[in-house]
């Protein structure tokens, strides 16, 4: 390990920050892949399934009350 700090450090500053910049994107192409997995593997999950029915019902309760509002500015009277 000492002996890659030390070619490192031997770089030219512009290597070393593509080597910076290439090693962060890298890291963060992982962290986004262990994410999607942990998200994908959770949301299969049936509690998950549940919870997440229970959380949008008031989102269609509320989607219906404008439907309808807008249904009856439409409708002749």
């Amino acid at each position: 390990m000492k002996k890659i700090i030390h070619h490192l450090r031997s770089q030219s500053e512009e290597v070393r920050r593509h080597i910076l910049h290439v090693s962060t994107v890298v890291l963060a192409v992982i962290l986004v892949l262990l994410w999607i997995y942990s998200l994908g593997t959770s949301l299969t999950n049936p509690d998950t399934q549940a919870k997440i029915s229970n959380d949008l019902k008031p989102f269609s309760a509320l989607k219906a009350n404008i439907v309808g509002g807008y249904r009856s500015l439409n409708e002749p009277q």
